[in-house]
């Protein structure tokens, strides 16, 4: 490169840097506005399941569905790139850490409703009864609630940890169950295309996966901004309380026999079409392997636990040597469960 070129390389890198600081004061000066606390450099091992990850440029707690569209919102105008996390189970953030702000979604309200949704105002409620529920409202202590209340169908995510939001993107499921089974609609707002009520059909379920996992925005062009579920609407009923508990603490004790209790991300993994990744990683000896202070699981292979003071790195290096043991053997491409965040500079 010219020292011309160099230089006109160096003011642009400037100018740029100029731009960020500007837009991150005027952030921080609405965000006060808001009444929302903003940290800068926070730590994200210490918001997630695995206990692992580097800081947040910036991060923000909210716990109203409202500022969370907010906060989303005036990032995308100042462009900073946001991530929202919700219970922190379900990803693996990088040791690097997490550029822009990282948004904390504690919503936690939910209620009945009667009536149900209507996708328009000819056509029938989906439901008489729906639960209508905050985003970042836990799973698992929401099916355990409508247990306890009597209201059926929610029994199978009484095990699955993380907030609604992140089990309506990635259709979170277990024994039996999904998301896809048991959701009326979810209202969902990309910044700049404003909010929408979209149904489960048009979430486009299989799967772990919807089209939200994909960030298609509401118009034809794809969104530069990543989708925020804000609420979401279940289907319930009545059932007998002695009959959903009963299946409700098999299940827990099916998770407690069978599943680690290190911290981990949940499954790594998505099961292939009939076979289980955890069968095929311990078929190619991978069962317990060890890098650094990471671990294939010696309880379960489809889990990766820190065993104290695991990077994220190790991590990675793990979930390689998996996917390339058991494509070597079984031909089979594992494809990841768990979500990657952050700076891959790391």
């Amino acid at each position: 490169m010219s020292a011309v070129g160099a230089e006109e390389q160096g003011s642009k890198g400037a100018e740029e840097q100029r731009s960020a600081l500007a837009a991150k004061d005027e952030f921080l000066t609405a965000t006060a506005k808001l009444g929302v606390a903003v940290t800068a450099n926070e730590p994200l091992a210490r918001h997630t399941t695995f206990r692992i990850g580097g800081p947040a440029d910036l991060y923000a707690a909210v716990n109203h569905v409202g500022k969370l569209a907010q906060l989303a919102e005036l990032a995308s105008v100042l462009g900073i790139p946001y991530t929202v996390l919700g219970g922190g189970s379900n990803v693996l953030i990088s040791d690097a850490g997490v550029r822009g702000l990282v948004i904390a979604n504690q919503t936690r309200d939910w209620r009945l409703e009667v009536g149900g949704w209507r996708p328009t105002a000819s056509e029938s409620p989906i439901s008489n009864l729906q639960l209508l529920v905050d985003s970042g409202v836990m799973l698992a202590g929401l099916a355990r609630w409508a247990i306890r209340e009597g209201w059926t169908g929610l029994e199978w995510a009484v095990s699955v940890p993380g907030t609604v939001g992140g089990a309506v993107i990635g259709n979170a499921g277990a024994h039996g169950g999904c998301i896809a089974d048991s959701l009326a609609c979810a209202l969902v707002t990309y910044p700049g295309q404003g909010r929408r009520w979209l149904s489960a059909t048009e979430l486009g379920y299989s799967y772990r996966n919807s089209a939200l996992r994909n960030k298609p925005g509401f118009s034809e062009t794809l969104s530069s901004c990543p989708p925020i579920v804000l609420s979401a609407a279940f289907n319930v009923a009545r059932g007998d309380v002695a009959e959903m508990t009963a299946r409700a603490d098999g299940f827990l004790a099916h998770r407690r026999a069978s599943q680690p209790v290190e911290p981990s991300a949940g499954s790594v993994f998505r099961n292939p079409p009939g076979d289980h990744a955890g069968r095929l990683i311990e078929a190619v000896g991978l069962k317990g392997h060890r890098l650094g202070g990471a671990q294939i699981s010696p309880r379960h292979a489809n889990f990766i636990v820190n065993t104290g003071d695991a990077r994220s790195a190790d991590v990675l290096e793990l979930i390689h040597l998996a996917q390339s043991r058991v494509h070597e053997q079984f031909g089979i491409e594992l494809a990841l469960e768990i979500l990657l965040l952050g700076d891959s500079s790391s």
